[in-house]
């Protein structure tokens, strides 16, 4: 009995050491698991609410809270102008920029269009009650001014809503007739009466341009239209680099150097003397001396 008692005992002593075992194993591992997902975490890269479209929009689209949702991007890797809050109260908090406030009833426009899921970016939808057009393209504190353009006026069939174009006037000046670079990088905000960048049209030739223009541009561009003819050059994209005054007549441009007017001739001296010839004063030619 006794001996019987003592195996039962080593046995369960064997079994009770093993589980301790087992359990210090587990143990191990799961502090490791624990340890390697907490690097993990550390490793990730930190990522923030970004506000996008639901669904597919068109330039016009208007845009409610239903069509909008948030996802998580990671931080960093967003573009200039997202939004992170769909609807946030005017409470003075920081880093929260809403697509709506709270409050705001009023719908907002796609300028361009949006593929679901795409961010939204606040240069590329109106402010809340405003419809996509000319006047939302508008910088404050600018004008819109139409420009008649041809298929000789340089590059119209390859224009698009925000471009940007240098402006040169052909006209005379003088007895000469002059090309002169009148202003640099303006922006286009329509073209052919459409500001819809995504236009489908882009092969058609555009007979008018609206570019973006300060109160004193206007006027300038008002009379350089009337006073001769406009020819626009499209900037390229991410051209910073700075253009001077640009201005060349018919010689400079054919090389033609003009002679020298010659000198007038001095006018011949004529000398004379005056006699009294019985009350009557009588002036006569005579020979100059010095």
């Amino acid at each position: 009995m006794r001996l019987v008692f003592g195996l039962v005992l080593v046995l369960g002593v064997a079994l009770a050491g093993f589980a301790v075992y087992m359990a210090q194993d587990y143990i191990a591992q799961t502090q490791a698991e624990r340890d390697r997902l907490a690097a993990e975490r550390a490793r990730a890269p930190r990522l923030v609410d970004v506000v996008v479209a639901k669904k597919a929009l068109k330039y016009g689209d208007r845009l409610t809270r239903a069509d909008l949702d948030v996802v998580k991007v990671e931080a960093g890797k967003v573009p200039a102008g997202v939004y992170n809050k769909i609807v946030a109260p005017q409470d003075g908090t920081q880093n929260v920029t809403p697509v709506f406030w709270e409050g705001e009833t009023r719908p907002r426009a796609a300028l361009r269009s949006y593929e679901p899921f795409e961010p939204l970016l606040s240069a590329k939808i109106t402010e809340p009650g405003v419809d996509a057009g000319i006047n939302a393209n508008l910088s404050p504190g600018m004008r819109a001014f139409a420009i008649n353009v041809d298929v000789t006026s340089g590059v119209s069939g390859f224009l698009r809503p925000g471009d940007r174009v240098d402006i040169y006037w052909s006209g005379r000046i003088g007895n000469q007739d002059v090309t002169k670079l009148i202003d640099k990088a303006v922006r286009l905000i329509a073209i052919n009466q459409s500001a819809d960048a995504d236009r489908s049209e882009e092969t058609m030739i555009a007979r008018t341009v609206t570019v973006e223009a300060k109160p004193e541009q206007v006027a300038a561009l008002a009379l350089a239209q009337q006073t001769g003819r406009l020819t626009l050059a499209l900037v390229g994209t991410g051209d910073i680099q700075e253009v001077g005054a640009i201005e060349i007549d018919r010689n400079s441009l054919l090389g033609i150097v003009e002679a020298a007017p010659e000198p007038e001739a001095a006018p011949e001296r004529v000398c004379t003397i005056r006699t009294n010839k019985g009350g009557e004063i009588v002036e006569t030619v005579i020979p100059c001396t010095n």
